[in-house]
């Protein structure tokens, strides 16, 4: 795997700006704070990816909120799903009767929000939806995919780090969603 000194380098296009990704979390949050209001809220975050923007979505919601996260995984170190869903950690506390609003940083083919949201259900939360940063334009199978009930930005179809998203652990802390070049992880 060859990382550029600046990861910056790595990056062939950006596709959402710092200052854009800031402006929808806000538009994000006033919403969300308004359709909760006067509910207790439990974010719960998926992990890694999610925690840049879980972050500051919380810091935008002006009203009072739990946190708690899950770490699940279908990629490992590749570009692609491999459709084998691990729970690598789960909730620390129960959501049974509680407003859960599922924090994700990418819905891809869907398969995985599908998995966590049924296994979730059988929790028997008050309330259960998903907000994501980032929707895939792609064909799914809409009878298989869970649609959330919000989200930040629809993106093409192309492999995209930075804001929480990475490539094999790499890209997370850059400020923006951006292109990773194919010859990064294409191994050229």
């Amino acid at each position: 795997m060859a990382f550029t000194a600046d990861m910056h380098d790595d990056i062939e296009e950006i596709l959402i700006t710092g200052e854009a990704l800031q402006a929808r979390v806000a538009e994000l949050a006033r919403v969300i704070a308004e359709e909760y209001r006067g509910k207790d809220l439990i974010l719960l975050g998926i992990l890694r990816g999610a925690i840049m923007f879980m972050a500051d979505l919380a810091r935008q919601l002006a009203m009072p909120l739990d946190m708690d996260f899950m770490a699940i995984t279908s990629y490992g170190n590749s570009t692609e799903s491999s459709g084998v869903v691990r729970i690598l950690k789960d909730l620390d506390e129960p959501i049974e009767g509680k407003h859960v609003l599922i924090v994700e940083d990418i819905i891809d083919t869907g398969l995985t929000l599908r998995y966590l949201m049924e296994n979730l259900e059988r929790r028997n939360p008050a309330s259960l939806a998903v907000c994501t940063l980032l929707d895939k334009e792609k064909a799914r199978d809409r009878d298989k995919v869970i649609e959330p009930a919000y989200i930040g930005f629809q993106i093409p179809d192309r492999f995209v780090v930075g804001y929480g998203l990475d490539y094999a652990q790499k890209y997370r802390n850059l400020p923006y969603i951006g292109v990773l070049k194919p010859s990064v992880y294409q191994g050229e």
